[in-house]
């Protein structure tokens, strides 16, 4: 598995040390709460980590402290055995070898493609890299160009030149897609790993958008109120969400209490229920592919709204006071307010998962340095 945490290991004759690492990393604003909390990752050279978590949850945080634009309040960030910052040290930005892609390109609007290409570099630094660069990205010919002559998708492109001309260790993309049509985000997206890896850069990358997130990265970490939830590849973490959050927010399923599922029909349900002791701190993982509708005129479920997504239906539907999400093909027209009835499929394995963190109120806050 790529995502180390600790020692070094062996893949092979290979022995692979981490290249960015986080340690017990903690972060507050003052007069605020704690805006990270004991976050704790490391990251081999040459991968895409995705964050993932919903407005104010910490990640653009993480990113500014791993750029250098904060300063921790407690914790160390180390690239390729360096450290950035710690207790005992820190590194201005200018010399932490660390680029960064903003939301709005910040692109000069009185300099042109080239020159806003080549804004940063010293004097003696090389050109050509940036020729390569422009080349790399579709912009060849582009040069003379000033930013409001090139498209949405153009400007973005040429703003991830310029991130990438002084030769990054580490760059940071917060959210490079959020302000482009659909088709231009999406073909960036999949232009994105290609040109980090001809680079030979590691890269984080803040999204809201889980399914962005699951396509491209290496790595996916989940965040939600300061705590890290879950850090693993996509495949690993749409299998085995750690935390209800992650299985409500990454992948738009269903957590159900005890008494929830009994709301459900299929067999060995009840041996499934008695396994989840009263007072339980765990939920049901039910994903919407585990869901059966029906018309019932008698049945215990109600549709509580519906949405047309063009090939199928997203139906909200109540079972005993609690909302479930699913989506089942156009055949099924049942109106809001409709009783109905919701199945199990058969052969649904049961699934526990946490409510919350594991361990997360297990590590202190740290004692402020002076």
């Amino acid at each position: 598995m790529p995502f180390l945490r600790g020692s070094p290991r062996r893949r092979g004759e290979l022995t692979l040390t981490p290249f960015l690492e986080v340690r017990r990393l903690w972060h507050r604003y003052a007069s605020s709460g704690w805006t990270l909390q004991n976050i704790d990752f490391s990251l081999e050279a040459g991968q895409l980590l995705g964050l993932l978590g919903p407005s104010g949850c910490g990640k653009t945080t993480l990113l500014r402290l791993i750029a250098g634009f904060e300063r921790p309040s407690q914790g160390v960030i180390a690239l390729a055995g360096r450290e950035l910052s710690s207790p005992s040290r820190w590194l201005a930005p200018e010399r932490r070898h660390v680029g960064m892609l903003f939301q709005d390109y910040a692109l000069f609007p009185h300099l042109d493609a080239w020159q806003n290409a080549c804004f940063g570099l010293s004097p003696g630094a090389d050109r050509n890299r940036v020729h390569w660069l422009l080349e790399l990205l579709g912009l060849q010919g582009l040069d003379k160009r000033f930013p409001h002559e090139l498209s949405g998708g153009q400007r973005q492109r040429l703003a991830l030149v310029r991130a990438l001309a002084p030769q990054p260790q580490v760059l940071l993309l917060d959210e490079p897609f959020s302000n482009l049509d659909v088709d231009v985000r999406l073909r960036l997206r999949a232009e994105l790993p290609r040109v980090l890896k001809h680079c030979g850069v590691t890269a984080l990358m803040v999204t809201h958008a889980p399914e962005e997130a699951l396509a491209i990265c290496d790595q996916v970490a989940v965040l939600s109120g300061g705590y890290w939830h879950q850090c693993a590849p996509p495949q690993q973490l749409v299998a085995k969400p750690a935390t209800a959050f992650v299985a409500t927010f990454v992948l738009q399923a269903n957590v159900l209490s005890r008494d929830a599922l009994r709301g459900l029909t299929t067999v060995g349900q009840q041996r499934a229920c008695d396994q989840m002791q009263a007072g339980s701190t765990s939920s049901w993982l039910v994903r919407q592919e585990d869901l059966q509708l029906s018309a019932d005129a008698s049945g215990p479920a109600k549709v509580l709204s519906r949405e047309f997504l063009g090939y199928e239906w997203l139906y909200v539907i109540d079972v005993d006071g609690q909302r479930l999400r699913l989506r089942v093909g156009l055949e099924h027209d049942l109106s809001p307010g409709s009783p109905c009835r919701l199945n199990l499929r058969e052969g649904w394995q049961p699934q526990l998962i946490p409510d919350s963190v594991l361990g997360s109120g297990a590590a202190s806050p740290p004692v402020p340095t002076a």
